[in-house]
């Protein structure tokens, strides 16, 4: 744990980086990959509706000792035709859901399944939900979310600019999209605790997305006057810097929520559980991922197509490429690499920093490869001097004696 600890210290600090904005190609496969087979489990499968969205009935039993498999044995073909849901509850109760049947319907079933499980008919309790109650649900959990994502978008193109924002609904759209596609591959009811989760890793996820925008708003402020790094570079420096809080977040947030979706759940039964609790965990899972390799490379990708940044990125790779040069040819002529140009090369390759020499602002607390400073405006770590060649007597020998 110290190790992880340590490293996620250095990544922070900048010390050590990894290359998320220039790998960026691999993240998207991975992702239109995943959103592939969301879709695909959406289009075959399709979303199964709870009785609240689709109409039913709602039968729940008194404490019993009977098992799920004992119950669906016991009531299949009794249930008007349509395949009833059976959950265990945490009281010891049976609760039986019938999707599609009307108020008569429900009567006929609910005496029917009280003979197959052998109790009176009193001991259920049967509740009908009518189907445009489910409609009317379905449309207000639709509009709330398109109002959501409208404000989002328009609080994000005036807090930072429009492609910070469409990198961000981008993103939004992803972890809705693979979260409903796993809803429908593993074949649970959406319900309106589904609808609750949704919307709660929305948040999480904007979360996330906007606390690397901002560090990425602030090392860019006058990136185009200087020429050491583009804006790829900086973009890679703010996530790396966020990534560590990032990590953290969700792993917290995570661990509650797997409580409540593999005790609560799975053990106690609790079916409302399960819909709130797949939700916010694969929710989150995928919220973390796209506010991490999807939402700061998109930024990054819209950025590089303006002018200029191109005519940056240019100068930048002309710099870094005159530099290598020189340091080529004082290698074969057996000279001291130029310590201004060998810096220069180690610091774009290694750290992605503003140019303090030429007015650019460095992201707070910057720290070198070498863990030497460079906070923002401060000036150039010293240079080690060589030691005098004429020092007399002990100095500089480790004795420091004379002989």
């Amino acid at each position: 744990m110290s190790k992880l600890g340590n490293l996620g210290h250095r990544l922070h600090r900048g010390e050590i980086s990894y290359d998320f904005v220039g790998k960026r190609r691999i993240w998207y496969g991975v992702s239109i990959l995943i959103t592939i087979t969301a879709i695909i489990g959406l289009a075959v499968n399709g979303l199964k509706e709870g009785i609240e969205f689709s109409g039913g009935a709602d039968f729940t039993t008194h404490k019993t000792s009977l098992s799920v498999s004992d119950v669906q044995n016991k009531i299949a073909g009794d249930t008007g035709g349509n395949d009833p849901t059976v959950q265990k509850l945490g009281n010891g109760s049976i609760r039986i859901q019938v999707g599609g049947v009307s108020t008569d319907q429900s009567k006929t079933i609910q005496a029917a399944i009280a003979k197959d499980l052998g109790m009176p008919t009193a001991q259920i309790d049967a509740e009908i939900v009518g189907p445009s109650w489910g409609q009317e649900i379905s449309k207000k959990a639709l509009e709330g979310l398109i109002i959501f994502l409208v404000l989002v978008v328009i609080y994000l193109a005036i807090a930072f600019e429009w492609r910070m924002a469409v990198a961000a609904l981008v993103a939004l759209l992803h972890d809705l999209t693979i979260t409903t596609g796993v809803y429908a591959l593993v074949g649970f009811e959406v319900t309106p605790g589904t609808v609750i989760g949704l919307l709660t890793i929305l948040g999480y996820s904007l979360y996330d997305t906007v606390v690397v925008f901002d560090g990425l708003k602030e090392a860019s402020k006058d990136i185009t006057k200087q020429n050491r790094f583009t804006y790829s570079d900086i973009a890679n420096r703010s996530l790396n810097g966020t990534l560590v809080r990032s990590i953290n977040t969700t792993v917290v947030a995570l661990l509650p929520v797997a409580a409540l979706l593999f005790i609560g759940g799975g053990i106690l039964g609790a079916g409302t559980l399960n819909d709130i609790a797949l939700a916010l965990f694969v929710g989150l899972t995928a919220g973390a991922y796209s506010s991490i390799f999807i939402a700061t490379p998109i930024v990054a990708d819209f950025k590089e197509r303006d002018p200029q940044i191109k005519a940056l990125r240019k100068r930048v790779l002309a710099k870094r490429a005159a530099d290598a040069t020189k340091a080529r040819l004082a290698a074969e002529n057996g000279e001291p690499v130029p310590a201004e140009d060998g810096e220069d090369e180690r610091g774009a390759a290694d750290d992605g920093l503003a140019d303090d020499e030429q007015g650019t602002p460095a992201a707070a607390g910057v720290v070198g490869p070498r863990g030497q400073g460079t906070a923002a405006g401060g000036s150039r770590p010293a240079r080690t001097q060589p030691a005098n060649r004429n020092n007399r007597g002990g100095r500089g020998r480790p004795s420091g004696k004379r002989r």
